[in-house]
């Protein structure tokens, strides 16, 4: 699984863009859109080139364009009408689609060329939103699915963290807090995706706010630092894989137990793992979050 991937399998390409493997036979036989490889072994895979193509029929394909149509154009043709509906603004399907080429590609280049393409035109805020987070999401599903390596999201991930970081940076240089109140950002111990957490931390940097961002695996007992130097502590955490499922309800009940008992202090949770905590059962300082924007609106 570790191996960089430069050949691709009919599946590969139905999950990279959403093309049905069905539906890229049929353009196959009957438009001659893409022409496959075959090995020794007379199987047939597909190549960067063909993966870039179909991304870009797909894109035109999502916004009106006929299939009879766009098989009547060369391949340059394509490309240039890719640029020109983007150019009007359908830029959304695009830019992820751009994105996975640098993803797939290792193109530090393509990537950059494709942020400062999109920053010219939105705030870092609607980019992330728009952008960032589908794409995101979609990683996650191609990752799921074999489609790409730990390579690939590591690659693209320490890149979008880039951009975090810098634009985060510009915020708090201009902050100047004068309450005695803090949100401490952490994710729990073996947690590692911090993409998400760190976009909250910019969230609350933009608003104005104390945010003190500790990163990932974090253990509970850690977290008590903090609360000697604050008035009122508001914990945040991403829960993407962990804790598991089965340690959950224990997790919840020892940083009840050591870190919201008898004070004022909160904990806001955010991720897929939210969907197996009961709510209902809750003590009244925890709290979970289906997006980001629902806690944001909270503050």
């Amino acid at each position: 699984m570790n191996n960089i991937k430069t050949i691709f399998s009919i599946k590969d390409l139905e999950n990279l863009t959403g093309i049905k493997a069905h539906t890229i036979r049929i353009w196959e036989k009957r438009y001659d859109l893409l022409e496959p490889e075959r090995t020794d072994t007379n199987i047939r895979f597909y190549n960067l080139g063909h993966l870039q193509k179909l991304l870009n029929i797909s894109f035109l394909n999502n916004n009106g364009l006929k299939i009879s149509k766009i098989a009547s154009l060369k391949t340059s043709e394509i490309h240039d009408q890719v640029r020109a509906l983007a150019g009007k603004g359908q830029v959304k399907n695009h830019a992820i689609n751009t994105l996975k080429l640098a993803m797939l590609d290792f193109d530090q280049e393509l990537f950059y060329e494709t942020y400062n393409g999109l920053i010219k035109n939105k705030s870092f805020r609607d980019l992330f939103y728009e952008v960032f987070i589908p794409f995101l999401s979609e990683i996650g599903m191609l990752w799921q699915t074999d489609t790409i390596t730990p390579a690939h999201e590591h690659f693209i991930s320490a890149l979008i963290k880039q951009k975090l970081l810098v634009n985060t940076e510009l915020l708090q240089a201009k902050n100047k807090i004068e309450h005695n109140n803090a949100y401490v950002l952490f994710l729990p111990d073996n947690e590692i995706h911090e993409i998400g957490l760190m976009f909250v931390n910019y969230e609350l940097v933009a608003k104005g706010q104390r945010a003190i961002f500790l990163g990932s695996s974090v253990p509970i007992v850690s977290l008590t630092d903090v609360l000697a130097y604050y008035k009122q502590v508001t914990f945040i955490s991403y829960f993407t894989v962990n804790p598991p499922k089965a340690e959950l309800s224990n997790y919840l009940a020892d940083f009840n137990a050591q870190l919201l008992k008898d004070n004022n202090h909160e904990l806001w949770i955010l991720g897929q793992m939210t969907q197996h905590i009961d709510t209902k059962g809750l003590p009244k300082n925890i709290k979970t979050f289906k997006t980001i924007d629902s806690l944001i609106a909270t503050i």
